[in-house]
């Protein structure tokens, strides 16, 4: 997915500002910023552009609330040489962690959670983690997947117990050790699989068996996808709705963001932006243009 580039979303302020919304709207020196300089945005996105590293973009500043650029650059779709809408729908992916963050700290400031609170509290399965270890201290490659190198087989394991509890504090900072890239992601087998149709409630706690890359809160690696799918299911059940209702009802409706959310409706379709790959002959049109959507399981990287 990291190499799928559909455009790029410079200022993720254009998901809650309404473009269309006149009075927010304000000359650069109005805000006190320089229309020249505002200028070189687009300079520095056609760049990329021309070496056919995205397919287009739009950027956005804004400044006390007020938008003083937006612009949209490049093509929405390089085969009909569709221009780029200022309203264009682009993939969220990973962006969309703070989202989770955000819901996350709402129910702790309703009192659901703490970020001390170990994640069995909420899902029984994580309790007693076990943690990978090289056997007989053979010292893995720094590499993802803790391989002895291209070709090398994977690194035998012994499992150990966790010095503690991971807690939620360690899924929001990538400290959990839970899937990111180690000996224990590379030995996750069976218990990492999820089904066509798993929802969170039916694969967050098969994660559970997972082994960890590391005793919880001693390194930071990023968790790219299970860190954050776990604290979403924690959002479920701290406030007794599924993942998707909450965000739409406590976070996108609230805040006006009526095109972000785990799927869109044939009115959108028009302005989702095209998804491709790089390829040393420039960008290719992506196959799976659906990207990672699911109609059961709500995850982060699905979000639009």
């Amino acid at each position: 997915m990291a190499r799928w580039i559909s455009a790029v979303l410079m200022f993720s302020a254009c998901l809650v500002l309404p473009i269309h919304a006149g009075p927010i709207v304000a000359k650069p020196e109005e805000v006190g910023l320089s229309s020249e300089r505002l200028a070189r945005i687009h300079e520095a996105v056609q760049r990329h552009i021309d070496a056919k590293a995205i397919s287009g973009a739009v950027t956005l500043v804004a400044r006390n609330g007020r938008i003083a650029h937006l612009e949209a650059h490049g093509l929405i779709d390089i085969e009909s040489k569709r221009p780029m809408p200022k309203d264009g729908i682009f993939r969220l992916a990973s962006m969309s962690k703070p989202i989770t963050a955000v819901a996350v700290m709402m129910m702790l400031e309703e009192g659901k959670l703490r970020l001390s609170d170990p994640v069995w509290r909420f899902i029984p399965e994580f309790k007693g983690a076990k943690v990978a270890v090289a056997k007989g201290g053979v010292e893995p490659s720094a590499a993802p997947g803790g391989r002895g190198g291209r070709g090398a087989p994977p690194v035998e394991i012994d499992l150990v117990p966790a010095a503690r509890e991971i807690t939620i504090r360690d899924l929001l900072t990538h400290g959990s050790g839970l899937m990111s890239g180690g000996l224990g992601n590379q030995h996750a087998g069976a218990a990492a699989t999820r089904g066509e149709g798993d929802t969170l409630a039916t694969y967050i706690p098969k994660l559970g068996a997972v082994p960890l890359d590391f005793h919880p809160g001693t390194l930071w690696r990023y968790s790219g996808l299970a860190g954050f799918d776990v604290l979403s299911r924690i959002v479920e059940i701290a406030s007794g709705q599924s993942f998707d209702t909450f965000l739409k009802q406590r976070l996108f409706d609230p805040l006006g963001m009526k095109d972000t959310g785990f799927s869109w409706t044939p009115d959108r379709a028009s302005r989702v932006v095209t998804l491709y790959q790089r390829t040393p002959n420039g960008l290719q049109r992506a196959e799976n243009q659906t990207g990672l959507r699911s109609a059961t399981y709500f995850w982060v990287r699905a979000v639009w």
